[in-house]
């Protein structure tokens, strides 16, 4: 069930190592004037995670260019953090998901169990209906699903295409896929989505 994966403290740890690995590549490429990156880390106050995280899941990977003159920040991607988003990126993905043909029953259990308010869950579904399917990202990964991703069910059917939606790694599978919208916009690489 979707309770577990997000009280399931190792996924999260796997996302941080995940992001830390990334970060280090990013810092190795260095500033796209050719300056070297140094760390600028920044922390955040993530909602809907386990409460047994340690202190370093907080903090946002960035750098800062050392040339003078350039100064330049880069923030690699991340699959914890889903852009600017309070919530974390899985919460946001599997919750989203699950208000898919939902009871008022069922919505009530995630506001109680996840702490997000109706109206926070109603503007990620219109972020995944209207917003989402707008993006570079999205126009064009969307022809590598045969047969098509039902867009009107962002994100169950996403989740769906990458095995059971209530395993983790379907889950981090579509957090891979969204990494290009978590980064900020300096980033001197750029992730390729899965096929």
């Amino acid at each position: 069930m979707w309770q577990k994966i997000l009280q399931n403290s190792s996924f999260f740890l796997s996302l941080l190592q995940f992001d830390c690995d990334l970060a280090e590549q990013y810092r190795g490429a260095g500033c796209s004037c050719g300056g070297k990156l140094h760390s600028a880390r920044y922390e955040r106050q993530p909602r809907g995670g386990p409460d047994d995280l340690p202190i370093e899941f907080n903090m946002r990977e960035s750098f800062c260019c050392a040339e003078e003159g350039c100064r330049r920040r880069t923030t690699p991607p991340s699959l914890r953090f889903l852009g600017r988003r309070v919530y974390l990126g899985a919460v946001v993905v599997l919750v989203s998901a699950m208000l898919h043909g939902i009871t008022e029953k069922r919505a009530k259990a995630i506001r109680e169990f996840v702490g997000v308010n109706q109206q926070t869950l109603e503007r990620w579904r219109e972020w995944w209906q209207e917003n989402f399917t707008r993006t570079q990202l999205w126009k064009g990964v969307r022809a590598r699903f045969v047969p098509a991703v039902d867009s009107s069910k962002l994100p169950a059917s996403l989740l769906e295409r990458f095995g059971e939606p209530t395993k983790p790694e379907a889950l981090l599978a579509v957090l891979r896929l969204l990494t290009p919208l978590t980064a900020g916009s300096n980033c001197a690489m750029a992730i390729s989505p899965p096929a």
